[in-house]
């Protein structure tokens, strides 16, 4: 059996190191998935205690709320995807169980399968495959014909409770974050966007140092009431480039509508991380693309020498915004954490 377990919105990043800390008690085969949720595989730890799975999830919510006061909800299955699914439909401080995943899923809507975005949805809805079993009944081919071959297999099967995924520990680094915590309500956008301009500035510097890439970002803001929201944007081609992930994080706050909210604290994600030598990147007949980029190389060689503070953006010079970096992941590293 799996067990997925969600921290709330609010909890802090360094609360899922503690929760995979946790689960490392029972069981060495513990995923991170960043921000806030960890998977793992216990049906070695169930045989060696002779517990069920509702027992085990009973112990690790008590240890969790008494050790480190992190209130959790756990959602158990057979497959990865059914603890997920599970865990997203348990209610606060509980925990589901999934035996059957294909009836468990059959009158969910079609949104609730791993990999099934808003565009996807979208799509299959309009033919009417609103639901899970909807599409389980379908044919194979129809799918293949809306969403492509490989994709509309991989739909089919999970529609089916077919998930060939595992839990896996340690997995490689796909994500890396940075925040931002305002000492008091923030309700000026000028300090948002300048926020945001540093983060971008700290992960396209980080980024490059390890040579990765990024293929999306995502923008979450926290409310003076604890609230949070969280928008996510897939960039034109992955990129390290400071100045492409800050346009596409100011694209991403004009999209809130913030206006008079009072802001806490800004993160900013980047996601899809992958080897910057196998990325392609479209090439432009601007000159001062390329000379912002050579810029960025030889403010890169100087950090490298003197230290991240050497070089700042202009903006940022006078009043240079107090960053916390997100504490490392659960595997250790520099701060990315595994997905």
């Amino acid at each position: 059996m799996i067990l997925c377990i969600r921290l709330r919105p609010e909890a802090a990043d360094a609360d899922l190191s503690r929760l995979v800390r946790l689960l490392a008690e029972f069981t060495p085969v513990v995923q991170a998935v960043p921000p806030g949720e960890a998977l793992a595989d216990v049906r070695g730890a169930l045989r060696y205690f002779g517990w069920t799975a509702a027992e085990l999830a009973s112990v690790v919510r008590v240890r969790a709320l008494a050790l480190y006061g992190m209130d959790c909800v756990i959602g158990v299955g057979p497959t990865p995807m059914a603890a997920r699914v599970a865990a997203r439909e348990a209610g606060p401080g509980a925990t589901l169980v999934v035996e059957d995943t294909a009836a468990f899923l059959r009158d969910r809507p079609v949104a609730a399968l791993d990999g099934v975005g808003r565009t996807t949805a979208r799509t299959l809805c309009g033919y009417g495959l609103d639901t899970v079993g909807r599409v389980a009944d379908a044919p194979l081919a129809v799918l293949q014909r809306l969403v492509g071959a490989r994709a509309g297999r991989e739909l089919w099967e999970r529609a089916r409770g077919i998930d060939r995924s595992a839990v896996v520990p340690n997995a490689a680094a796909r994500s890396m974050a940075t925040e931002h915590g305002f000492s008091r309500d923030e309700l000026d956008p000028a300090e948002h966007r300048r926020a945001l301009l540093a983060l971008a500035a700290e992960l396209g510097a980080r980024m490059r140092t390890e040579h990765q890439v990024c293929r999306s970002l995502a923008v979450t803001v926290r409310y003076a009431d604890r609230t949070v929201t969280s928008r996510t944007r897939t960039l034109r081609e992955p990129t390290a480039h400071t100045a492409a992930l800050t346009s596409a994080a100011y694209a991403l706050l004009a999209s809130f509508g913030l206006q008079r909210a009072r802001v806490r604290g800004i993160a900013l994600r980047a996601e899809g991380l992958g080897p910057a030598e196998g990325a392609g990147r479209q090439l432009t007949f601007d000159p001062v693309d390329e000379k912002v980029r050579r810029i960025e190389a030889v403010a890169d060689r100087a950090r490298e020498k003197y230290g991240p503070g050497a070089v700042v953006p202009g903006s940022l010079a006078r009043r240079r915004p107090r960053r916390g970096r997100l504490p490392d992941g659960p595997g250790g590293g520099s701060g990315a954490e595994a997905a």
